[in-house]
């Protein structure tokens, strides 16, 4: 593997498990047995790290989340195959990292919120779209309200103001949010399916 890419992936674990902040250069540099001025030559400095591993996160989120609407049977299933997902990259992810990488990192902050509003704007349209032609949710519901309001409460659990971490788990947060949303919008053919699911990820 070449030492970019050794850097970025390695920095991209530490990051996840501890937090963007709480990670050094000089932790890097230990963890790869490599110098710290061997980073400095690939990347400028923490910034321009940082922003090489939200790309690493972007590339995942396209990979992982564009083939759920191919392999999965109708827009209930697709989303539950998403929150599986998501929860299991939680399990590994710091919730730290989302407030670090705002208050500290601007600009690779920026990229991932351009990411939120183009890629996951795209995704959640075309599930609920999907859903609507399916039958599975409610033909009266506004599409472009609702995937901003998704687009929205999906990152609730980031907001520390309102959902502290000594309180709520990201995991519990986005479960709920999830489950709100798809009873809301569904229709009574979608409720069925959504009981369904939920049964079948309990066993």
């Amino acid at each position: 593997m070449e030492t970019q890419t050794r850097i970025l992936t390695k920095s991209h674990e530490l990051f996840m498990l501890y937090g963007i902040r709480s990670v050094s250069m000089d932790e890097i540099a230990n963890h790869l047995g490599i110098s710290k001025k061997t980073i400095y030559q690939y990347f400028k400095d923490k910034d321009a790290l940082v922003e090489g591993v939200i790309n690493i996160e972007i590339e995942m989120h396209q990979d992982e989340f564009s083939k759920y609407a191919a392999i999965s049977e109708n827009a209930i299933h697709e989303l539950f195959l998403t929150l599986d997902t998501v929860e299991e990259m939680l399990k590994h992810m710091n919730p730290s990292v989302m407030f670090d990488l705002q208050k500290y990192h601007s600009s690779a902050f920026e990229k991932f919120r351009t990411h939120k509003n183009t890629f996951f704007y795209d995704i959640i349209k075309a599930n609920i779209e999907r859903g609507k032609q399916e039958g599975l949710f409610r033909a009266d519901i506004d599409v472009d309200v609702l995937t901003r309001y998704r687009l929205a409460n999906m990152f609730l659990m980031f907001d520390f103001e309102h959902f502290p971490s000594n309180k709520f788990t990201p995991i519990q947060i986005i479960s709920e949010t999830t489950d709100n949303f798809l009873h809301g919008m569904s229709t009574q053919a979608g409720l069925k399916i959504i009981e369904t699911y939920k049964q079948e990820r309990i066993k």
